[in-house]
């Protein structure tokens, strides 16, 4: 799988990511990360039964972990001009006049929708982490993710790089199966997936599209 490493002379080497390789995050402090993405569901549409379930559903979850975890909402706003340029190309393909009109109606309607209504999409994410030595907290904010003890934090000696992989995919499986027992979609980001996830949260006025699958695919 390819590697992603941090380019010098760029604001990428302002932050604590040394690279991204195999699903995971590696800090310059040798602390991995692995970014596990969940399918919502629409709380306030269930039954008080069923919210009961799910919130006790979600304090097992919890209290099965040995280890701290992250879990992040990310809201983006979402730029649909893709989507009006496709329904233009397709105003100029439709021979009928009446769906011509109509279609002009539609673009007309939803460019004015979004000027009064922002588009919002909201991901949400389970960050797992290893630090070495059986600790595993994250500092607060999304930007945690990408950020370890500290830049002049003394490196674990005791453990390989192949040791500290096999503890975090463990706790990764273990988070996967717990998200699963509470009904929910739950799949480990890759490469491609971290490192625009990372991209965007550094530049968001340029994170024109959705990059990222919005659900996870079972």
């Amino acid at each position: 799988m390819a590697e992603t490493t941090i380019a010098p002379n760029s604001t990428q080497q302002f932050v604590d990511v040394d690279e991204i390789k195999d699903g995971v995050v590696k800090l310059k402090d040798g602390g991995l990360r692995a970014v596990i993405m969940v399918a919502g569901i629409n709380f306030e549409l269930k039954s008080e039964d069923e919210q009961n379930i799910i919130t006790a559903g979600y304090q097992d979850f919890l209290n099965s972990l040995d280890f701290s975890i992250q879990v992040v909402i990310h809201s983006r706003k979402i730029n649909i001009d893709g989507y009006l340029e496709k329904m233009r190309v397709r105003r100029e393909q439709e021979q009928n006049e009446l769906l011509r009109n109509q279609i002009d109606e539609y673009i007309e309607y939803i460019k004015g929708f979004i000027k009064e209504n922002e588009i919002m999409s909201k991901a949400f994410f389970a960050i797992v982490p290893y630090e070495g030595g059986g600790v595993g907290n994250i500092k607060r904010g999304f930007m945690g993710l990408f950020r370890g003890k500290s830049r002049n934090a003394k490196k674990e000696k005791n453990e390989s790089d192949e040791q500290k992989l096999v503890q975090l995919r463990q706790r990764v499986d273990q988070t996967l199966s717990g998200l699963e027992r509470m009904g929910l979609r739950a799949v480990v980001l890759n490469d491609q997936e971290l490192t625009e996830l990372y991209y965007n949260l550094y530049n968001p006025e340029s994170a024109k599209r959705e990059l990222i699958k919005e659900t996870p695919k079972q």
